[in-house]
């Protein structure tokens, strides 16, 4: 029997409550379905950094994790995909965000697949994903999916953002579990028959004569 793939949620809300928890839940659920619906059972865990502050600050000053964060990590660690939301402040991530990253030992995200995820207060910072978020985890080696979720104030409760994080969901799914089962792969068979009857068209065309006499006679 296959084991459950885990999907951790690290969200970086500093309020509570908070828009950006309130996104990360919401992706690690579609996160959840997506994988149900490619007939893998997924296990959601989260992990919320506000109540982790003042242990990342004593990391950064002795080089040893509690207890709490030292278990933080390790789910971290052992995931097969992770869900990352941030705020936006300064049109970058949270610091709080960036410190829990920075505390991983060498190697911890080397090929994990993982979502991007933001909020903030205007749509203006959305392109921060792409300039902030998506450079950080390439330079730790991380697998990011195509699409990130980004969710202002005004896109809570628009169909819209449903669409994005869907999409996403179902990117993370496919690194996830792997092209070889579901909807993906019933998509890119679909694609291969129809690269196939392109070429068996090019292999075989219709003369050219032919193609007047039919331009001629729309009977024929």
């Amino acid at each position: 029997m296959t084991a459950p793939r885990r999907i951790v949620v690290v969200s970086a809300g500093l309020s509570a409550p908070s828009a950006t928890k309130l996104l990360a839940d919401r992706i690690g659920t579609a996160s959840a379905d997506a994988l149900a619906a490619r007939g893998a059972d997924a296990v959601v865990e989260h992990v919320e950094l506000r109540p982790l502050a003042h242990s990342l600050a004593d990391h950064l000053l002795t080089g040893f994790p509690d207890a709490t964060l030292a278990a933080a990590i390790e789910q971290v660690r052992a995931a097969d995909g992770l869900v990352v939301v941030t705020p936006v402040f300064a049109a970058s991530y949270a610091g709080l965000f960036k410190t829990f990253f920075d505390v991983l030992e060498n190697g911890a995200l080397d090929e994990k697949p993982v979502l991007l995820g933001a909020t903030a207060g205007t749509a203006r910072h959305q392109l921060m994903l792409d300039h902030a978020l998506r450079p950080l985890f390439a330079y730790l080696h991380a697998v990011v999916v195509p699409t990130g979720v980004f969710a202002a104030s005004e896109d809570f409760g628009a169909t819209e953002l449903d669409k994005r994080i869907e999409r996403a969901a179902g990117e993370l799914a496919t690194l996830v579990d792997g092209p070889g089962a579901g909807p993906a792969t019933d998509a890119a068979a679909s694609r291969e028959a129809e690269r196939r009857t392109t070429a068996e068209r090019f292999a075989a065309p219709t003369p050219f004569e032919e193609l007047l006499r039919r331009a001629s006679d729309p009977g024929a």
